[in-house]
């Protein structure tokens, strides 16, 4: 089991900057995959980045150029720059101990982009 806690999420204003953080405990080996998705309201999840063990990253491109994922061990950050409204969601953290296995998720943690 792999328990997940979000923090970091808050309101901001439009051009805003936030910094999300997200502790893996419950695995005492580097998760091969850690990342952070978000779901807005009437919408579906969506992924937003992935690191992996071995410091690759993949970004939905929509992403690109303004939120940075980045992680010391089992625990995976995100800073998000030049925040818009349309960025207002909860914000989940996801990890993958191993490839191909179970993905657990944290909570969630609110990011609010007023305009």
């Amino acid at each position: 089991q792999v328990q997940l806690v979000e923090s970091g999420g808050g309101l901001v204003q439009t051009g805003g900057s936030l910094r999300l953080s997200c502790a893996a405990s419950g695995s005492i080996f580097t998760l091969h995959a850690m990342g952070w998705h978000r779901q807005a309201p009437g919408k579906e999840r969506e992924l937003v980045a992935r690191i992996y063990s071995a410091g690759s990253t993949n970004y939905a491109d929509s992403r690109k150029g303004r939120f940075t994922i980045s992680r010391d061990k089992n625990t995976v950050y995100l800073e998000m720059n030049k925040l818009k409204p349309e960025d207002t969601a909860v914000y989940y953290c996801a990890a993958r101990p191993s490839i191909g296995g179970v993905e657990y998720w944290g909570q969630g943690t609110q990011v609010t982009v007023s305009a």
